[in-house]
This record gives C-alpha cells, structure tokens and sequence, in this order.
C-alpha cells in the first residue's frame, strides 16, 4: 500500500506544479501588462480621428455641401462613435504580482485533501489489499488468517465475503461458510445465485437432506429464477438418493440448460447415464434419448419443388433463438431422399455448450436444402421455416416445415 500512495503523490506533483506555475510569471505578466498601459496611444488616436472627421464635416458645411440639420446629426453621430471606442479604455488600477500568493497553498493544501477524501470513499484500496493477500499467502491456512484480518478491517466490502465463502467451503468448515455466505447476501441483496449457493451448502451440511429451511430457500429461488441451474442441480441428487432416477434426469436436464460452467455439465450428463443404467435404459437406448427438452419436427418437400435437385442434396434443419443473437442451438442434417421425415431436436444436436436447445423456451426453425453443401445460403437453395415453435417434451404430434421456397 505504501507503494500505491506514493504513486498518488507522484500524480499530485504535476497538478500542484500546474498551480505554482503562475506565481513563477506573475512579476513577468504584470510589469508587461503596466508597459503596455503606460505606452498605450489609443485614446489619443481615436480623439485625433474625430478632429479630422469633425473638421471635414465643418468644411462641408461651410461650402454648402449639407445643411445645417445634416450637420447636427452627423455631429452627434461622430460624438457617439468617439464616446463608444473611449468609454472601455479606463482601466481599473493593477494589482502587485505578490496578490493572492497565499491562496495558492491553500488550494494545493485543499485539492490533496479532497483527492485522499474522495480514494477513500470511491476508490478500491480493499480490493488491493484482498489481492495482495492472495498474492503473497503460500498456503490455505495463511491465506484464511489473511482474508479475516481483512474482513475485520472492511466488513461491509463484498469481495472479502466471496473469497472467505468458497474457501470456508472447501475446507469443511460449513458454518464459516454460512456465515460468510450470509454477510455477503447481506450486502449483495438476496440474488437468487447466492441463495442457491446456500441452500445448496445447508443441504450437504443436513447430510443431503431436504430441510424445511432448505426447502424455503429453494422455493425463493425457483420463484425469482425458474432456470437457476445451482437448485436444480441439488435437487437432482437429492431426487437420485431417494430411488427417483427419472426425476433426477428431469432435474439435472434443467440445471444443464441453466449452465455455462461446461465440466459441471459434463458432470451432470455422467449423472444422467449412471440414473439411466439404475433405471434399465441399455446404452445404445441412452445415445438414442433425447438429451434435455427439445422440439420434434417433421419435414417435408412441397410438391412445387420435387425434382429440381438430387436425392443425395444435403438438408440442414436449424434451430435458433428468435432473436436471432445466439449461434444456432441445434443442427441436424439428412438428405434430400430422406424426405418426408420426422426427428427430434435436442441437446445432443447443439454446436456449443454456450448455446443449446434447452436455454430456449421457444425458437425457428429453418430448413435449407443446399446445393453447395455450406453454411451460407446460395442463390438456387430451398428453404422453409417456421417461428415460436415451442421447446419442451418430445412426445405427441410433430410440428411441420414445408420446404416451399427458392433462394433467388
């Protein structure tokens, strides 16, 4: 921390030297300003030009060039014009270059104060120090000691909580870890991520049992989030303990869709084929299930198209978000001779773990034939496509695409 305020102070330097900076010239700046006064011939040449206009006018007057009536106004126009240049030429008296010198101290005294005040309510000297502590402790009980100095020192700072909660965690010590998780909900207001967090810990600490205060917390977090993927998780494994395989895949698909963390998934979908192998499902029937909510869709050819292109003319059927912003959520492909065909889409057809079928509540679908074999449309391909197409169960009637169009 040294370090850091002797940075600020090298910072202040340049601001205070701008604020000398002027004291340095003022003796310059006032003896050049008092020369120019003392030589400055202005008033005297606008007096001289209004002698000379004046005489004109006379002269003008006198050879009967304009009447008297003339005369006087344009005599009391040049009177005018003179008192206009003449009347900002009076100028108050200048004050000693040594005037105002100790404001200046005063000032710098002043913007140092207010930059310390304002680092200390906006800056992040807590944050600093939480990274120094990471940075400089060897091992987990050094850097435990660290952090609770820290949260002793700054215990409204958010960041301190969240490096003491997963730690805590990790250790076995659940009740530091509630706490933590507590004083950090405190802070952060009650995110349902945080509150899953914590019903999660309190179900593991309750021996993986279903508490009346777990079961409060889990009820808060489905009714602010309905796809938090954290209590969707841990209820599939309280699901698994109890015999229920099929509702334990049922949550575990829901807290899949809710995932960005790809080994957690990974984790899960273990889970699933170990649920599966308890229920009977054989192998090759696990690679056939479907793999999370998805869309069931059959696709065929209008009758206008038939014969244009080959048998063996690759189809694509993509499914998107309807906004159109996340990469396609799921792809399959067949041929031309394929058609007309039923299949089902679902997470086993997504191209990413960052965007999958089951994310979506509802999407487009788009069927291309293409000519080219490519990602990207081509004048000559065909293509149909239907939108708000529910995601959900894979049973029942599908939904139909009709391929009724050409690419111009």
């Amino acid at each position: 921390m040294i370090a850091l305020w002797l940075a600020f102070g090298l910072l202040l330097l340049p601001a205070l030297w701008l604020l000398v900076a002027p004291l340095r010239r003022a003796r310059l700046v006032h003896d050049a300003q008092a020369s120019f006064e003392a030589n400055d011939r202005a008033a005297e040449q606008n007096v001289a030009i209004y002698r000379r206009r004046l005489a004109s006018l006379e002269a003008a007057l006198e050879r009967g060039d304009i009447d008297r009536a003339q005369f006087d106004e344009d005599r009391l126009e040049l009177d005018r014009s003179l008192l206009e240049d003449t009347e900002n030429l009076a100028r108050p008296p200048l004050h000693s270059p040594t005037a105002g010198r100790f404001a200046v101290p005063v000032v710098a005294l002043a913007l140092v104060i207010s930059a310390m005040l304002w680092y200390q309510h906006e800056g992040a000297e807590g944050d600093l120090r939480l990274y120094d502590a990471f940075q400089q402790s060897d091992s987990l009980p050094t850097l435990l000691e660290r952090l609770e100095q820290e949260a002793r020192r700054q215990p409204d700072n958010a960041n301190v909580w969240a490096s003491l909660y997963p730690l805590y965690r990790d250790s076995g010590q659940g009740e530091a870890a509630i706490e933590a998780l507590d004083r950090l909900i405190e802070l952060e207001g009650r995110a349902p991520s945080l509150l899953a967090q914590k019903a999660q810990l309190m179900f593991f600490l309750a021996d993986r049992t279903l508490t009346d205060e777990v079961q409060e917390l889990v009820d808060e977090v489905v009714e602010r989030d309905s796809r938090e993927p954290t209590i969707f998780g841990m209820l599939g494994v309280h699901a698994f303990d109890r015999g229920d395989y099929e509702q334990a895949i049922d949550h575990w698909r829901r807290a899949i869709a809710g995932m960005s963390d790809s080994d957690s998934a990974q984790a899960l979908r273990q889970g699933i084929q170990v649920a599966q192998q308890r229920l009977g499902v054989s192998p090759d029937e696990q690679e056939a299930a479907a793999q999370g909510p998805g869309v069931r869709v059959r696709v065929r050819l209008d009758e206008s198209l038939e014969g244009l292109l080959d048998d063996d003319t690759r189809v694509f059927v993509v499914a998107r978000d309807m906004a159109g912003e996340l990469p396609p959520l799921a792809v399959a492909r067949v041929t031309l001779g394929d058609l007309p065909t039923t299949l089902v889409l679902d997470d086993r057809h997504a191209m990413s773990d960052a965007a999958s079928l089951s994310q979506a509540s509802e999407v487009r679908l788009i069927v291309r034939v293409t000519k080219s074999g490519g990602a990207t449309p081509e004048s000559g391909d065909m293509y149909g496509d239907k939108e708000g197409v529910p995601v959900g169960g894979v049973e029942g009637e599908p939904v139909e695409v009709v391929i009724d169009r050409v690419i111009e």
